[in-house]
């Protein structure tokens, strides 16, 4: 049997683990850096009682159910519609932006006209980005949309980014468009769902599997070895025929083009212990204040509350992710610009010259996935994986 080995153990890495497990019956080995599975939505419970998400919220929020289905595998999800609430000029705005936000940033009485022009303007559309407000040929929906824009989008980006909106990839400015109506929910997806026992346990049981080995705090490079000129991958100095690679593939080159831009986040907690409920909302977006992005009230997320004692509120504050530093040093989100698409495409031309080398997953493949479509694309992306392995 030929030695197949998989770096990282969060989704991307876990699925096609499980896959390749079970359905083709063949042994894989996970590598994974840091003391946990289940990658960045590793959660655990405090020791309040609450269920804390390590690295930030998480939530399953998908149209296709097969993502759905294939989770509930593994454990009980309940459906939670995810809402929430944004901090503009020292009021709680809606979010996502909806017809009532627009109501609470320019006033009722003005807001009927402009009700009237985006209801007509956007007739039949649930969601628009908000670049096609700030472009749009009415004058009075374009000067909403730029005042959304700097009201927020631009804020929190450039804090977020740590660059300009311009700078950034469309597609990250797209990634949560204006309601055209009054729906609350921050995504409008028709399946919307959190795991009843955390995420972490719903990765134990995903890998639970007779043919999965984890090895935890276990760094991969130092381990793993390629050689250019025969396109060879060796693990431990033995040849290996498939490599799924899900970390940030400049680590994998020795970062011979250059470091790729991650951002990364340190995240504070403050425990209110004669309280059982601060913020108005789950989680609150802060596009205006210095420092930090959002704040998420993590007992606001369970389904069973029972055993909580008060309640813990944890704040984000986003920095460039540096893997030498104390703090900042987890990889979250590639920062996509023109630069960095270039810088990934050298690496991605390396990548091609290794028969046995895939890469699966936000870091590697230097992709702001969302979580469903992490899910799909590694379900998807198994039969990639299978046509290869069968043909060995």
């Amino acid at each position: 049997m030929n030695k197949i080995i998989i770096v990282g153990a969060g989704f991307s890495g876990s699925i096609l683990a499980r896959k390749i497990a079970q359905e083709l019956n063949r042994k894989v080995i996970i590598l994974e850096r840091r003391f946990h599975i289940a990658g960045n939505a590793y959660d655990e419970i405090d020791e309040h009682g609450i269920l804390v998400q390590k690295y930030g919220p998480h939530f399953l929020n998908t149209n296709h159910y097969n993502v759905i289905r294939f989770l509930m595998q593994y454990g009980k999800l309940y459906q939670h519609n995810t809402k929430l609430l944004s901090y503009i000029d020292d009021e709680y705005i809606q979010l996502p932006f909806n017809f009532l936000s627009v109501q609470q940033l320019i006033g009722a009485e003005r807001s009927e006209t402009l009700l009237a022009k985006l209801r007509k303007a956007f007739y039949g559309r649930d969601r628009v980005p908000i670049l096609e407000l700030v472009d749009y040929d009415d004058k009075d929906i374009s000067d909403y949309g730029i005042l959304l824009f700097e009201k927020a989008y631009r804020t929190y980006t450039s804090k977020m980014w740590g660059i300009q909106p311009e700078q950034i990839d469309k597609y990250v400015l797209e990634r949560v468009p204006m309601a055209m109506n009054y729906d609350e929910r921050y995504l409008n997806k028709d399946f919307q769902y959190l795991p009843t026992d955390g995420f972490t346990k719903l990765f134990e049981n995903m890998l639970n599997h007779p043919n999965i080995e984890v090895r935890l705090n276990t760094d991969a490079l130092p381990l793993l070895s390629i050689e250019e000129e025969t396109g060879s991958i060796f693990f431990e100095g033995e040849k290996v025929d498939c490599l799924i690679y899900t970390g940030a593939i400049d680590e994998l080159f020795g970062r011979k083009y250059g470091l790729l831009p991650y951002r990364s986040l340190d995240i504070k907690y403050e425990y209110y212990s004669d309280r059982t409920s601060v913020l108005p909302s789950e989680i609150i977006s802060y596009p205006q204040v210095d420092g930090y992005t959002r704040k998420t009230e993590y007992h606001k997320l369970m389904k069973d509350t029972t055993n909580v004692v008060g309640s813990i509120v944890a704040t984000e504050y986003p920095l460039q992710y540096n893997p030498e530093a104390e703090i900042g040093n987890v990889p979250y989100y590639p920062v996509m610009t023109e630069e960095s698409n270039k810088l990934y495409q050298k690496y991605l031309n390396d990548v091609k010259k290794y028969k046995g080398l895939f890469l699966c997953g936000r870091l590697a493949e230097f992709k702001y996935y969302n979580m469903d479509i992490c899910i799909e694309h590694a379900i998807a992306y198994f039969e990639q994986v299978k046509d290869y392995l069968e043909k060995l």
